[in-house]
């Protein structure tokens, strides 16, 4: 399967999209005016310790104060690895300064989630600057792999970096001793000159800002099979080449310039791909389909079977239907960044042996994911029960808002429903006001329903003995009306 990324530079905006097999799986955007945080480190001030949530308010120069809970701090030097962590009241104090890292951007109305466990990322190693730890990531498989990798790092980090930990990435796997010294040798720098700017900045400053997009997306996933990274600008190019040089030997002949007529994002029809993804419906090649709904506390995800019918029995639909849906999910959660609960509401199936082919199917699916996912079997009810790890805004937060006329509820009020509102106003009025007569603005669909339903408006004129004169105003959205004295 063939695996590229295409890199899209704008003045104000960076977009990134990882295609497989001809098709988007995953976007990143960053812009001028909304940096994703995740990564940076900040030098921080506690602002409130909150005993009863075993976390703190912690100001860190954002516009709302960011979240700390004890789970995410620092053992106390001497505790056992399995005591139980002291209370954040005996850890933190209000004004006291505490170095930390953004874990998830802030989403909504919550501030972002941080943590005093910093770690650096570089091409094949993650540094652990406050916990003595030497591992590998679970996502390399091969026993052999894994016991060489760690050999590697526990005969170098004696040397290099006595007194922190490290993780071996998924990129390692093949990787050279000397390709993980000269990365360990990178990330003992890196730290040590964090450690300088944060002795010497003044509190609520950043410390330390992870890489630009194009450049972190290099370093994260260049190492998943890429096979080229095409570049829509020449400026661009020279600076991810000039990065490949000294951070990625060997990935510098992958960077190439896009000189096509068509933008970059035409390409795969990426850009039809992140209008499909801002919709709730999602059509299957079969006929069914996905509806995926988006709220505050979960992600529902409904698989309907649509004008699929099958050639043999409704169970072969259902379980075709549902396989094929496993596909789209697991692609459309990446798209779109999802994460969270999630629940997905299956088409009912009566045999265990189809519910165990479709849980196999989602597994499998889901295994491309770098996101870390639980998945939970069928409940009782039929449903599957998930979690996705979420660390920044979806794609939907990022490019669309609340629409202004429904509120974000997905309906409106119908024009029949409108008018009967419009008519207990005009009621509410007549009983407040003296006036002479009353003129309803509304617009024009609205209007002209109340002129055909004349009636009504004729019975409350002669109630209150006052004329009521319509007025169409094509700028008022179908919900919003006013009643004025005149």
């Amino acid at each position: 399967m063939t695996t590229e990324i295409l890199v899209n530079i704008s003045p104000q905006e960076t977009r990134v999209v990882l295609v497989e097999g001809g098709s988007a799986q995953e976007l990143y955007i960053q812009r001028a005016n909304r940096h994703g945080l995740v990564g940076n480190v900040y030098k921080g001030v506690i602002k409130r310790v909150l005993p009863g949530m075993q976390a703190a308010f912690v100001d860190i120069g954002l516009d709302r104060t960011a979240f700390l809970h004890v789970s995410d701090m620092r053992r106390p030097e001497g505790l056992p690895p399995d005591a139980p962590l002291p209370s954040v009241e005996s850890l933190l104090s209000e004004g006291q300064q505490v170095l930390v890292q953004i874990v998830k951007d802030p989403l909504g109305s919550k501030g972002a989630r941080l943590t005093t466990l910093i770690s650096l990322p570089a091409r094949y190693l993650v540094m652990l600057p406050f916990e003595l730890h030497v591992g590998v990531s679970a996502k390399i498989e091969e026993d052999a792999e894994r016991t060489r990798l760690k050999e590697i790092m526990e005969r170098l980090a004696p040397e290099l970096a006595p007194y922190w930990g490290m993780i071996a990435r998924t990129a390692a796997e093949g990787a050279s001793e000397e390709a993980l010294a000269q990365d360990m040798r990178f990330l003992v720098r890196l730290w040590k000159a964090v450690e300088e700017r944060a002795a010497d900045t003044a509190p609520g400053t950043m410390v330390h800002g992870d890489l630009p997009l194009s450049m972190r997306i290099m370093r994260d996933l260049l190492g998943t099979h890429v096979e080229r990274v095409r570049v829509d600008s020449e400026t661009e190019v020279e600076k991810m080449r000039a990065f490949a040089r000294t951070y990625l030997p060997g990935a510098e002949a992958l960077v190439e310039y896009h000189k096509g007529a068509a933008p970059i994002f035409d390409l795969y029809g990426v850009e039809d791909e992140i209008e499909r993804a801002l919709q709730r419906k999602v059509d299957l090649k079969s006929g069914g389909h996905v509806v995926i709904d988006q709220t505050e506390a979960m992600t529902t995800i409904d698989i309907n079977t649509g004008s699929f019918t099958g050639q043999r029995n409704l169970e072969e639909t259902v379980l075709k239907t549902n396989l094929e849906a496993t596909q789209t999910i697991a692609r459309q959660l990446r798209l779109r960044n999802l994460g969270g609960i999630i629940i997905l509401d299956f088409i009912d199936m009566h045999s265990d042996d189809h519910r165990s082919q479709v849980l196999r199917a989602l597994e499998r699916e889901f295994a491309k994911d770098k996101a870390r996912i639980q998945i939970h079997p069928f409940s009782p009810l039929g449903l599957i029960e998930m979690t996705r790890k979420r660390t920044r805004e979806s794609l939907g937060h990022i490019l669309t808002e609340t629409c202004p006329t429904c509120g974000g509820r997905g309906h409106i009020k119908t024009i029949e429903t409108v008018c009967h509102d419009i008519a207990r106003e005009v009621q509410r009025a007549a009983r407040q006001y003296e006036a002479k007569s009353f003129l309803v603005l509304a617009c024009p669909a609205v209007v002209e329903k109340l002129q055909e339903q004349s009636g009504g408006l004729a019975e409350l004129e002669a109630q209150f003995k006052r004329p009521i004169r319509l007025q169409a105003e094509v700028y008022y959205p179908q919900e919003n009306f006013d009643v004025v004295p005149v």
